[in-house]
């Protein structure tokens, strides 16, 4: 298959508002190719490349683009592909160089179109509203499935892609078998927010509380003594976390799949800001001395799998008792199941006191639904804080010359795939975070208007706000009231921020 068929896909959907029309498209695209061109094709349409980060910023593509287009078409989905992995694998002195002229070269054979397909696809800057919610639907209308059959595969997988390919190929079957396997991590189960402890428990009755402890999501993989250790963007983080690995080989089971929360804990037991847990888990080097300095806390709260039997299905009640047979009391997050809420709220303030978030309220009847935000987890906090996306950012001025600060909020838009701007904040940035985010967003450039830097949508940083209001200002008709930065969240990627209904919501709630 051509790329001009991938580009021309993009463009129609990006030209169509309705969900079903965007969906028939993208089937048709992937009803004409092969399964391992789809595969190429659906990674490159929910925003991704197959080989990840391949050294390319954007001054890189910027240099390549003064290639003369050509006038026909002619490069193949694997044509490119083929280049993107050659552009990858280049090390070594002259690299950057090296990959810059192979992008040309890929440049030179590519269409005006086809060229700015490619560069907003090295960006991260598509937007045609094929997010993978609408990308999974796809490929279930081109393989003749049920689109739950392959939402849920995907999610399990972890991989879109992977099961696309096996969908066309080996259609109802070769989906089923995507079942949890170790050391192939599979997307989180998430919760949705709720208004206070009076709603959730008037939405679940009866339901399990555990404190929302201020960590980062870890899921732990062991078979025989092979523990491996992953981030809730299933990056393998291993090395990074060997007290993680020695309490899983530890316990009593052959193998096992655990979910749950690591936290770097103060030496009077309460949670150290997020920044000094997430410090663990980015390091490789000296971890024996981070380790004595720095050490990591374990808090699990759901197990997907025990000795060869998957236990994403059963119910949460059953799940819960088969981790307190195995699990140590220090291993198990702080939990209550009560129908009162009375007790429900003494236990989020006991939560509070001890330095948490708050509560994550859980049906005790639910399965385990990775990687979905559905009604059957209900997160608690007394204040309220959002996921949000960079967009831009400005120069500062002052004594934060030289400092990217005032920064451009946006949440996401699940009907186009973009994102809708919310207003700006530069409060609650520390010199360090300053300097920090001043380096990740130059990385991520992709051009300049006067004093402002626009940036891909990769960065979530969470906001504390004192209220939405209308705003005729912004396309969303609604901003943030006294917004400020609480932190990044780097254990989070755009696909994860708030959405701009979310936004709406509030605002509705406390109008």
């Amino acid at each position: 298959m051509n790329l001009d068929a991938v580009v021309r896909a993009s463009r129609d959907t990006g030209e169509v508002s309705a969900r079903n029309r965007k969906i028939a498209r993208l089937a048709d695209l992937l009803s004409e190719a092969s399964p391992d061109e789809a595969a190429i094709a659906v990674s490159w349409l929910i925003g991704e490349l197959p080989q990840g980060r391949i050294g390319l910023g954007p001054a890189a593509v910027r240099d390549a683009r003064d290639a003369q287009a050509v006038e026909t078409p002619e490069l193949t989905i694997r044509d490119v592909d083929d280049a993107f992995g050659r552009i990858a694998a280049i090390a070594g002195q002259g690299s950057a160089r090296a990959r810059v002229q192979a992008l040309r070269d890929l440049f030179a054979r590519a269409t005006t179109a086809e060229q700015e397909f490619l560069a907003r696809l090295i960006y991260g800057e598509l937007r045609h509203g094929a997010l993978e919610g609408v990308m999974a639907d796809a490929v279930a209308r081109a393989a003749g499935l049920p689109p739950a059959d392959v939402r849920r595969a995907a999610q399990i997988a972890g991989s879109l892609c992977d099961v696309a390919r096996a969908a066309l190929a080996g259609g109802a079957a070769a989906v089923a078998a995507f079942g949890i396997r170790l050391f192939r991590p599979l997307q989180p189960m998430l919760a949705s927010p709720a208004d206070d402890m009076h709603d959730a428990m008037s939405r679940l009755e009866h339901a399990a509380l555990d404190y929302k402890v201020d960590g980062a999501r870890v899921q732990v993989h062991r078979s025989g003594d092979d523990v491996r250790v992953y981030t809730r963007r299933l990056n393998e983080i291993t090395p990074a976390v060997p007290e993680i690995v020695e309490a899983v080989r530890a316990l009593p089971v052959r193998d096992i799949v655990l979910d749950g929360e690591a936290i770097a804990l103060r030496p009077n037991g309460g949670p150290a800001p997020f920044q000094v847990t997430m410090s663990r888990f980015g390091s490789r080097v000296d971890v024996d001395r981070l380790r004595t300095e720095t050490p990591l806390s374990t808090f699990f709260f759901d197990i997907l799998q025990l000795d060869g039997e998957s236990l994403l299905d059963t119910q949460t009640t059953t799940r819960f008792a088969a981790m307190h047979q195995i699990l140590p009391e220090p291993l198990l997050i702080p939990r209550i199941v009560t129908g009162d809420v009375a007790e429900a709220e003494a236990f989020m303030r006991r939560a509070k006191a001890a330095g948490h978030e708050g509560v994550v309220a859980k049906s005790l009847d639910a399965s385990y639904d990775a990687g979905r935000r559905g009604r059957a987890w209900l997160k608690v906090k007394e204040a309220d804080t959002l996921d949000l996306v960079v967009l831009a950012a400005e120069w500062g001025n002052g004594r934060r010359q030289g400092w990217l600060s005032n920064l451009h909020l946006g949440a996401r838009d699940p009907a186009n795939g973009g994102f809708v701007m919310l207003g700006k904040t530069f409060k609650g940035l520390t010199d360090e975070v300053l300097e920090w985010q001043t380096r990740e967003l130059l990385a991520r450039e992709i051009g300049r208007d006067r004093h402002i830097v626009h940036v891909r949508p990769e960065l979530v940083v969470e906001i504390a706000f004192e209220g939405v209001q209308s705003s005729p200002r912004y396309p969303g008709g609604v901003a943030l009231r006294f917004a400020r930065v609480k932190r990044y969240r780097s254990d989070k990627t755009a696909a994860h921020a708030d959405t701009i209904d979310r936004v709406r919501a509030i605002h509705v709630s406390t109008t």
